[in-house]
């Protein structure tokens, strides 16, 4: 991180943001011009060879990036049901190779053939639907199935706005401190894969001294097979921003901004009508419902960048500089956004905190477990005979996720992919271990994560996934760290070697790269993706041994 150009953005802050501009500029082309450039070097008195290093960093800026009309969908979810090369095969028919780029993940795993055509996104098209979007442009509305068990917090029905914002105006009433302890109360931890206590993080924010702090919400974490996100900013935007909020309002924040994916572009329009009505009830903005606490929002489209789930390369973005991770301390709580005090949480944390404030904290905290209260929303993929997404109470079994919601799956499968490709990489025998909870999964040697599930089928060659694993972190890797940057590199050429020149890998050798991996790496990117591959070293030995000498 550049203190400097961070100063230097916060001069304009996020009224004028830089990163917006840079995504505006490069919507027509799909990357910046030598003169445009220039133009915002000036503008932002920042260096010319700052904006490009900025560029470079995200898929949809690069130069790469100029000219493309259409991106298939390469995540996991998509690779192991493998129906992207049909995908590509029909946009051919319409585009020319060059115009056809790729997107990593877009929410679709339920369906799969997902794909980004004129800034909307598809999926399980019909031959004859496909056409038509081609030639006319259509959108096409995916369904999924949702559904909970137990208590709903995140999935009931929306009440409307008189109603649902009463709880707003109670929660003015009652003060900063009120509302504080009602959220620490709650026991409530960051849903986004760590776990972190929510009440601790605001509490530390809020004790910083100084009249300028934020609230950034990170909905930028794409975890392929995780569409949890997307429901709550499509289906739900009003509990996000009510988060927002009341989050602001317990740290004296006066600035929030919701930091969606690029890659879901539904989400960015649904968010922006959702905060334009709030204005206009003046739910938003100065001296909201006739308080003394006043607070802006907005929604920013990110560029296409998987490290920004990481909440400091996210604030790094913000600020217009490359998404790269920050070393700490300091804390974004200390010194985060514009170098401001700053509290970063992602979508489903914020969104609970509407029937916290409803319903008291202690209220929240009976329902779960001990260590993990409350309710998780759980993505179950393609595999399953009813994909879809399921609110369920922390501590519910597995099992009982995977064969009573999901009601198991169409054909054989070996493993389960749970919590993005940093989590942990489950075998089918190790299910009945294991519950909806951080506890249960830590203690086996996994990562609960966004809870997504992407299921790996019996006849999938798992050396092919580890693969794409270390593939994607180093596509992903911001670059800032050695081990991340290097080891993601070497161990895809390890493991793509093994399968195209029979390469024998050294195993001492392999332990080493993930260790220093580990152990070396800034961030949970670099850090997190050994532990799917351990998980399957230990696990599926015999399948993989062959690849060894």
């Amino acid at each position: 991180m550049s203190k400097n150009i961070s100063h230097l953005s916060g001069r304009q802050g996020l009224k004028n943001n830089l990163f917006e501009k840079i995504g505006h500029l490069s919507e027509h082309e799909g990357t910046l011009s030598k003169e445009q450039k220039i133009g915002l070097a000036e503008e932002y008195l920042i260096g010319k060879a700052n904006i490009t290093g900025t560029i470079s960093a995200y898929d949809f800026t690069r130069e790469e990036n100029r000219g493309k009309k259409a991106y298939v969908c390469n995540g996991s979810a998509c690779l192991l049901a493998g129906t992207q090369d049909a995908v590509r095969e029909k946009l051919g028919k319409h585009l020319k190779e060059e115009e056809i780029g790729n997107m990593t993940c877009l929410g679709r795993c339920h369906e799969n053939s997902a794909f980004n055509f004129n800034g909307t996104n598809y999926s399980a098209l019909s031959d004859a639907d496909f056409d038509e979007v081609m030639q006319n442009k259509k959108p096409k509305t995916d369904n999924y199935y949702v559904d909970h068990n137990g208590l709903q917090i995140l999935t009931g029905d929306f009440p409307g706005l008189d109603t649902f914002y009463t709880t707003l105006k109670d929660s003015l009433a009652e003060g900063p401190d009120a509302v504080l302890q009602k959220i620490k109360n709650s026991g409530v931890r960051g849903r986004g894969g760590a776990g972190f206590s929510m009440g601790f993080k605001l509490e530390a924010c809020k004790n910083e001294p100084g009249n300028e702090k934020y609230i950034v919400c990170n909905a930028d974490e794409g975890d392929p097979g995780a569409y949890s996100d997307r429901y709550l900013l499509e289906q739900q935007p009003h509990l996000v921003i009510f988060g927002m909020i009341a989050a602001g309002y317990a740290v004296g924040a006066n600035w929030g901004v919701i930091y969606t994916r690029a890659e879901y572009p539904e989400s960015v329009d649904i968010v922006q009508n959702a905060l334009d009505q709030l204005y206009d009830l003046n739910i938003l903005g100065e001296n909201i419902m006739g308080s003394d606490f006043s607070y802006d929002l907005k929604v920013v489209k990110g560029l296409g960048a998987y490290i920004c789930g990481e909440e400091t390369a996210l604030l790094n973005s913000l600020e217009g500089q490359r998404p790269e991770v920050r070393t700490r301390p300091p804390y974004p709580t200390q010194q985060g956004l514009f170098n401001k005090p700053t509290v970063v949480n992602n979508v489903e944390t914020l969104a609970t905190l509407h029937y916290i404030l409803t319903h008291t904290g202690k209220k929240y905290a009976e329902h779960g477990t001990e260590k993990s209260t409350g309710t998780k929303l759980v993505c179950l993929d393609s595999f399953f005979n009813r994909p879809g997404m399921y609110e369920v109470e922390m501590g519910t079994p597995l099992r009982t996720v995977i064969d009573e919601m999901g009601q198991g799956f169409k054909q054989p499968v070996k493993a389960l992919h749970i919590g993005g490709p940093l989590g942990g990489l489950v075998p089918m025998s190790k299910i009945d271990n294991l519950s909806i909870d951080f506890e249960s999964f830590a203690q086996e040697g996994f990562l609960l994560g966004h809870a997504s599930v992407i299921c790996i089928p019996e006849e999938y060659p798992l050396v092919q996934y580890i693969e794409h694993l270390f593939e994607f972190t180093a596509h992903e890797s911001c670059g800032k760290c050695f081990p991340c940057r290097l080891g993601s590199t070497r161990g895809k050429e390890m493991f793509q070697k093994a399968q195209t020149e029979g390469y024998k890998m050294d195993r001492e050798l392999l332990d080493d790269l993930i260790d220093t991996m580990e152990r070396g790496s800034l961030c949970a990117l670099g850090g997190g993706v050994p532990l799917p591959v351990k998980n399957a070293l230990q696990y599926f030995e015999d399948e993989l041994k062959q690849y060894f000498n």
